[in-house]
């Protein structure tokens, strides 16, 4: 029998919450892993050892029921609408269930007055949660993940073509973190408390990259040359459309146009690189082309053949005949609340004060 607390994770068959269970699960950790569905992903962690719970996690009722027999927890809020509704159940359940610590998943660009409703809710959701003074908490708040690169692959292994609207290529602005260097951070302040408590760690890939050295990365690992486009956010809505990707929905994309405006400004690149996957998570962080060739390996679909070609040239032409969104009517028809002066991340005081560069983790450790 394990001598470990139960740890619940929600959002377990999510980008984060999957390896998070997994890591687990592989140190001997009984999981609760809460999903929505039982499916691929609720086998894979069932084979693995975690006892699966099928609920909604906008339910306080399931909640509750999930942490049952839980001492600790990772609190991954689903990227959707209505998210601090989920993290308002949440804190509820965890405060009744006295849970000793929760791991949140945060953002970098997380403040008060940011333009991005999803945004301001993780900020609001991660101070509810610090209130609880029986429970202590670990933010985990990395920026544009490596998984998001990936929505594109299929076009950069077909069409050689890398189109985001990320700026400048030669402009280095991002130190992507893979989605298990993510999760190796939260094992960690999950395994270990104590030291973690109160602390907020930003996890990053190994180096700055520009959009054009992300696309040659692609090109080494699909074996082909990849080049860079920097698209419109209309285009951007337009490809998303014709291609959605696993649960799209307008209202994540409104919000995602808002951090590609982040991307542009900079924002981050912002004290990257960090440590924090290498001395918290214990291990160093994966280049973003090792990244890459892991997915390669896994999905036979980017191996080329003159089908997936032609396939992949006709989602083009779907794209093209797309109509695009009008952000903002979708965030005006969901009645999204407003901001009176929103601000961009490093546009905000606020976040400039709590965002201010540090050497290392180790140095973040032993700060008061």
């Amino acid at each position: 029998m394990s001598t470990h607390p139960k740890i619940l994770v929600t959002s377990s068959a999510g980008k984060t919450g999957l390896p998070v269970a997994l890591q687990l699960l592989e140190k001997g950790v009984p999981v609760r892993a809460f999903v929505r569905r039982n499916d691929h992903r609720a086998e894979t962690l069932t084979r693995a050892g975690a006892d699966v719970f099928v609920g909604n996690q906008y339910d306080v009722s399931d909640l509750r029921k999930a942490m049952q027999g839980a001492q600790r927890a990772y609190q991954c809020a689903p990227t959707a609408p209505n998210g601090l509704h989920f993290n308002a159940a949440f804190t509820v359940a965890a405060a009744e269930a006295k849970l000793e610590h929760l791991v949140i998943l945060g953002q970098w660009l997380t403040s008060a007055d940011h333009p991005s409703l999803f945004t301001r809710e993780v900020y609001l959701s991660d101070a509810l949660a610090r209130l609880s003074p029986n429970t202590t908490i670990t933010s985990v708040d990395p920026g544009w993940f490596a998984d998001n690169y990936l929505m594109v692959l299929d076009a950069a292994a077909h069409l050689s073509m890398f189109a985001m609207p990320l700026g400048p290529g030669d402009e280095k602005k991002n130190a992507p973190p893979s989605k298990e260097d993510i999760a190796r951070v939260v094992v960690a302040t999950l395994l270990d408390p104590q030291p973690h408590a109160g602390k907020r760690y930003r996890p990053t890939g190994p180096e700055l990259l520009s959009p054009n050295e992300i696309a040659a990365a692609m090109g080494r690992a699909l074996g082909r040359t990849v080049k860079y486009t920097d698209i419109s956010e209309k285009m951007m809505t337009k490809a998303l459309r014709a291609n959605p990707p696993p649960n799209y929905s307008e209202a994540a994309v409104s919000q995602l146009a808002l951090y590609a405006n982040e991307y542009r400004r900079g924002t981050f690149a912002v004290n990257a690189p960090t440590e924090d996957v290498a001395v918290v998570g214990g291990r160093e962080p994966e280049a973003f082309e090792d990244t890459v060739r892991r997915y390669v390996i896994a999905q036979p679909s980017l191996q080329p053949s003159i089908g997936r070609r032609l396939a992949a040239a006709l989602g083009f032409l779907k794209i093209l005949a797309m109509p695009a969104l009008d952000l903002a009517k979708v965030q005006s028809d969901r009645d999204y609340v407003q901001n009176s002066q929103p601000r961009f991340s490093q546009e905000s005081e606020e976040w400039a004060q709590t965002h201010i560069p540090r050497r290392s983790a180790v140095t973040h450790l032993n700060s008061a």
